[in-house]
């Protein structure tokens, strides 16, 4: 049997879903997911979603089933002496089945690698069409491009790129890095745990004042650098048209709810945008079915915000609270000594948890142990009367009263439906019965044109009553519950009514759907590794700061192999010991503030008097200098690394060219 042909890549659209552990993976696949990314047991940007290798060989199996894909994140920047254990790594999860590493660490690309695709980290920090086009031709088969991208700038970044050779990935939901991804590192000038080894520390979601050169307070205690979540649900089309092909959800921290609502949301979009660009394909097989209604406003989230992807907006921003509030619910019409009256359209239900905020703008949470509905609301109809005793009594409840508005930021009836059964996801079967000379033969064909066929060789009797045999018939044959394929059409073609027994008609439909199945995995084909362009293309630059993160001689040996001749190293070898940038974000304090210069030009009485001065950033004795260059549009955070984590055994000092070659 000849295997269908691989559709051209870039008719091809695919969801990639998170996966913290490979129970969450399999459900991404069972919710939709073309792809799931998921960490092995090291070297993956999140340390604390490692998973073992025989885990993954499990999801693997399960993935391509449906022809999904599995990829493994590999994506910190390495040390000289974890190079070969990185290379061993990578190997074992080439030999389970995974399809494709997602890699930063350049130094990688020296080594010798299994023959798996490469696919690059968003820790590439790959904003510009030079960027993306040198990784092309080193050898990456798909690109994570930065966040920060407009549809403008994404056109630019395909039209640099070939289709047929690079994939462009885009992230389309989930939590946001303030800072251009690889190019943060105030969580390792502070603790000496690097973002870039997968061990942040997360210091974009403190509170700051903010004050000016000057002193004067201009902010107190915000979420400064703290920003909304990630939401391109109304974007999608766009995309599309702009070159995205891969459309990735963050969350390989989330839980299985999460992904399960999220992969299904996005499932169901990109079906529309499918159903209406006939030129275009899902990148896997079968369809699914869901058992609730996906919705993200029901996860954990810190508002929406579709970033910069339709231009700069002030309102990104989650300066109020890092954490989620969560949905209106209703508001306080009395308190009492142990519990309170609330007026709700929505169900409650006990553990439910609820959220306010007191009079200085503090989120206060916290568990209904107990919830009562009392009455329906005479007034409206919708509303109900609710009594909630919180789990810790009232006494704590600084604030609340008559009037406040109340949130629900975990509803156990939600929770409890994605604990169950949640989804199923079929490839759709055709099914053909007809005589043949030893008896019956069963044929079927699925969505993707794979065939296989079984025969019953017995007698047979007429059947006396011939409708009823036939129905029983089609419903032996329709039984398909525990594959992966659903009936799509179910032809008989018999010269008469035959009374077949339902066990033979089983064992049938067994053997044609086991055989089905077994063509398809034997036709499963790994991807292709791009082999790089030769002899190697310049890099862009022909010098490197720290900004570049090279962290081992490998990677340095790369980039001097393309033609850099300026190589520093990167900030966690502790070289750069002065003011530096620990932290460079398309985010503008000074915009989302309403200080910035561009905002007032034109305004009478206001254009010129105010200015991009620095500001400073202080959360008790932490203090960070912004510095905004205007020209792209940019914010720098500018700090020292401590003395104590200068102190830290991590450190791995390293030399590469401080000046060029014979200068």
């Amino acid at each position: 049997m000849t295997p269908p042909q691989p559709r051209f890549p870039d008719t091809q659209l695919e969801l990639l879903a998170p996966a913290r552990n490979v129970d969450i993976g399999i459900e991404a696949v069972n919710h939709g997911a073309d792809a799931v990314y998921i960490g092995g047991p090291a070297f993956g940007a999140r340390a604390g979603a490692g998973n073992e290798l025989a885990d993954i060989e499990r999801l693997v199996r399960h993935a391509h089933r449906f022809d999904a894909r599995i990829f493994a994140t590999l994506n910190t920047i390495l040390r000289d002496d974890e190079l070969d254990d990185a290379r061993r790594t990578a190997w074992a999860l080439y030999d389970m089945g995974v399809d494709a590493l997602i890699v930063q660490d350049m130094g990688l690309l020296e080594l010798d690698l299994p023959p798996i695709q490469l696919h690059a980290s968003t820790q590439t920090d790959i904003r510009t069409p030079e960027k993306a086009r040198f990784l092309q031709d080193v050898g990456f088969s798909q690109i994570v491009l930065a966040r920060e991208l407009t549809l403008e700038q994404i056109r630019a970044i395909r039209a640099a790129t070939d289709p047929a050779r690079c994939v462009i990935e885009f992230f389309i939901h989930g939590a946001l890095c303030v800072a251009y991804s690889g190019q943060c590192y105030i969580s390792h000038a502070h603790t000496g745990r690097s973002a870039n080894r997968g061990d942040c520390s997360q210091a974009c979601r403190l509170p700051y004042n903010v004050t000016d050169q000057s002193g004067r307070i201009v902010a107190h205690q915000q979420h400064v650098l703290s920003m909304k979540d990630n939401d391109q649900s109304a974007n999608l089309a766009a995309l599309v048209d702009a070159g995205v092909r891969s459309f990735k959800i963050e969350g390989r921290y989330k839980d299985m709810g999460y992904v399960k609502n999220i992969t299904a949301h996005y499932r169901l979009l990109l079906d529309e945008v499918l159903d209406a660009r006939p030129d275009l394909a899902r990148a896997s097989s079968g369809r699914c079915s869901y058992g609730f209604t996906p919705d993200p406003q029901r996860n954990y989230n810190r508002g929406a915000t579709d970033y910069f992807v339709n231009g700069r907006k002030a309102d990104i921003g989650a300066f109020d609270a890092p954490t989620w509030a969560g949905l209106p619910l209703g508001h306080v019409l009395a308190t009492a000594r142990d519990s309170f009256e609330l007026e709700s359209e929505a169900q409650l239900a006990n553990g439910d948890g609820l959220t306010y905020f007191d009079l200085q703008r503090n989120l206060v949470g916290f568990r209904a142990n107990k919830v009562e509905r009392l009455a329906q609301a005479a007034s409206e109809p919708r509303l109900a009367l609710w009594r909630v005793w919180p789990a810790d009594g009232m006494a704590r409840l600084k604030d609340l009263r008559a009037g406040t508005e109340i949130s629900r930021n975990t509803d156990m009836a939600w929770d409890r439906l994605l604990e169950k059964k949640s989804a199923e996801r079929r490839i759709g079967l055709w099914m053909s019965l007809r005589e043949c000379a030893d008896g019956l033969s069963l044929t079927v064909q699925d969505e993707d044109d794979y065939c296989a066929s079984a025969t019953l060789a017995q007698p047979f009797e007429p059947a006396k009553d011939p409708a009823r045999a036939e129905a029983a018939l089609r419903e032996q044959l329709a039984k398909l519950g525990n594959t992966i394929f659903s009936a799509e059409r179910i032809d008989i073609a018999l010269a008469r009514a035959w009374f077949l027994p339902a066990a033979a008609v089983n064992a049938l439909r067994r053997e044609a759907v086991e055989r089905i199945e077994a063509a398809r995995a034997a036709a499963w084909q790994r991807l292709p590794r791009a082999a790089a362009v030769e002899p190697p293309v310049p890099y862009p630059e022909d010098s490197l700061s720290y900004l570049a993160n090279v962290f081992n001689h490998k990677a340095r040996d790369f980039y001097a192999r393309h033609g850099v001749k300026v190589i520093e190293a990167a900030y966690e070898s502790h070289e750069e010991l002065g003011e530096a940038s620990l932290m460079i974000t398309k985010h503008c304090v000074r915009y989302s503030l309403s200080l910035c210069p561009k905002q007032t030009a034109g305004v009478t009485g206001v254009a010129g008097t105010i200015r991009a001065e620095p500001l400073v950033l202080v959360n008790g004795s932490e203090r960070l200098t912004l510095r905004f260059d205007c020209k792209p549009c940019e914010m720098h955070v500018v700090g020292r690394i401590k003395k104590n984590v200068l102190k830290q055994a991590e450190a791995t000092p390293l030399q590469f060219y401080r000046t060029r070659p014979g200068a």
